[in-house]
């Protein structure tokens, strides 16, 4: 099949809801707005926004900045309260602190006086549940991201892509039902970043978790993704959700597909203008030192 507009679904059947009757998504936004003020100016982040994820899925989410991608993951992982609209898990509602939910940020925030099977082991001691089982758990999970030699060691003993493996391990220990990501390789080097993309999918190969993953590589969103969500801005709102229909396993030769081309040139086309005004939207701010309420990337 060629890549054609035809892959892209409207804002308005970017939820991808099942017939009625049918078992609930596992992952479900409904209608979130998030609104933030700051003397006396209200700025609408994100504007009845409406999304499900199945069981299983990668989902990728792209945008120009300020479009409210990081704003819409925090909300989903309650991190910012809704203005209004609900998130939900299996028809119910979301509760991040039972384990729903794990984020894996862009800058690790490793505990330095840890050890990576500490650091590791973190989440589970915050949930009351230290114990050889979980200590046993963390260790299994650095096989997973094949830092098993490496348990003893500090974080500032670590290169910058071992401790982003380290804080995949932190989000995967706890097992999820849906694993977020912001922009987790964006401080790695270019030939890093490579290689963390394919470890990922290696270890997602393995249980195919949940992932909601934020991303501003449109190559990054297609080699990963099952469907990549597309953002606009001045409010927050879903564009459009194409559905990357490029047979899996994947690995990096799969960006030298003339199809894979063909799917980061349609998305670009999505949000190449919205890209080039923020880029000059934040050069005039720059310019006249504007520092109002700016919406997270």
């Amino acid at each position: 099949m060629d890549v054609s507009e035809r892959d892209v679904m409207t804002a308005g059947a970017a939820s991808g809801r099942k017939p009625r009757g049918s078992s609930p998504p596992l992952l479900e936004v409904d209608k979130l707005s998030v609104e933030f003020t700051r003397d006396d100016l209200t700025l609408l982040a994100l504007d009845r926004v409406s999304l499900t994820v199945e069981d299983g899925e990668f989902v990728c989410v792209v945008g120009a900045s300020g479009c409210g991608k990081t704003t819409l993951l925090k909300t989903i992982d309650g991190l910012v309260k809704p203005t209004e609209g609900e998130v939900r898990i299996r028809g119910r509602r979301a509760n991040p602190s039972e384990g729903d939910m794990a984020m894996v940020f862009q800058q690790d925030a490793l505990l330095p006086w840890r050890t990576v099977l500490e650091n590791v082991r973190f989440g589970l001691d915050v949930r009351h549940r230290r114990s050889k089982e979980s200590t046993n758990r963390a260790r299994q999970v650095l096989e997973v991201v094949k830092l098993e030699n490496f348990e003893n060691h500090y974080p500032h003993e670590l290169s910058g892509g071992m401790r982003q493996r380290v804080n995949l391990a932190r989000a995967l220990v706890v097992d999820p039902e849906v694993l977020l990501m912001d922009e987790p390789f964006a401080a790695l080097d270019a030939q890093t970043r490579e290689v963390m993309q394919t470890e990922l999918l290696e270890i997602w190969n393995r249980d195919r978790k949940t992932v909601v993953f934020i991303t501003h590589q449109l190559d990054e969103a297609v080699l990963l993704a099952d469907r990549v969500i597309v953002m606009g801005a001045h409010p927050g709102r879903i564009r459009a959700d194409v559905r990357i229909e490029i047979p899996r396993p994947r690995d990096l030769r799969t960006k030298r597909d003339p199809k894979f081309v063909k799917y980061v040139d349609l998305i670009w086309t999505l949000i190449e203008e919205e890209v080039r005004r923020s880029v000059l939207d934040d050069i005039t701010k720059f310019e006249h030192g504007d520092d109002g309420p700016v919406a997270e990337t």
